[in-house]
């Protein structure tokens, strides 16, 4: 049996509706579908979503885990939005946001525009150094935030950079006094 593909899945508010292989999902943020591998199948009861597999290998095993996580992302999604929160660290560094663009100015001879999704929205503090982007899609959010952090990443001596705030930062020792 697969750990995570037996967990229920809470419904909270979104409506699920299952007609064969197909799951449509509705929810105050987002609706979809989801096809269920034929492998699969599932059922709703009290409130709650079961994914089941009709045999036990390897290898329906790793969809059904899958799957059920894919599924009960989407369902918390319609419900709740997912956020993560990037830090831009340096001095002169910050974002100002411009309609569906990010304005950044990361200590280079320009400025970088950076597009974001429709799916996302994004919030910047006042001192245009802590963004938090939200979104019903979790995959989207975190790519996002890790295309945000390529743009300048942390260096290791000072920690200036762009960085997700749940990165641990380590930092080098800089040049030691040579010893006379």
């Amino acid at each position: 049996m697969s750990k995570i593909g037996r967990k229920p899945i809470a419904l909270q508010d979104v409506k699920v509706e299952l007609k064969g292989t197909e799951l449509k999902y509705t929810g105050k943020n987002s609706a979809g579908t989801h096809i269920i591998p034929e492998e699969l199948s599932a059922e709703i009861k009290d409130g709650q979503l079961f994914i089941s597999a009709q045999k036990n290998t390897r290898d329906i095993r790793q969809l059904w885990g899958l799957h059920r996580s894919l599924i009960a992302n989407k369902i918390y999604g319609a419900h709740t939005l997912f956020e993560k929160q990037v830090k831009i660290v340096g001095l002169g560094y910050k974002a100002v946001a411009k309609g569906a663009k990010i304005e950044l100015s990361l200590g280079m001879s320009h400025k970088i525009e950076f597009d974001l999704p429709k799916e996302v929205t994004v919030d910047i503090n006042k001192t245009g150094q802590l963004l938090t982007l939200r979104s019903f899609n979790k995959e989207l959010v975190g790519k996002i935030g890790g295309l945000l952090c390529l743009l300048k990443p942390t260096e290791p001596y000072k920690g200036t950079g762009v960085r997700l705030t749940t990165d641990i930062v380590r930092r080098k020792a800089g040049k030691a006094k040579a010893s006379a």
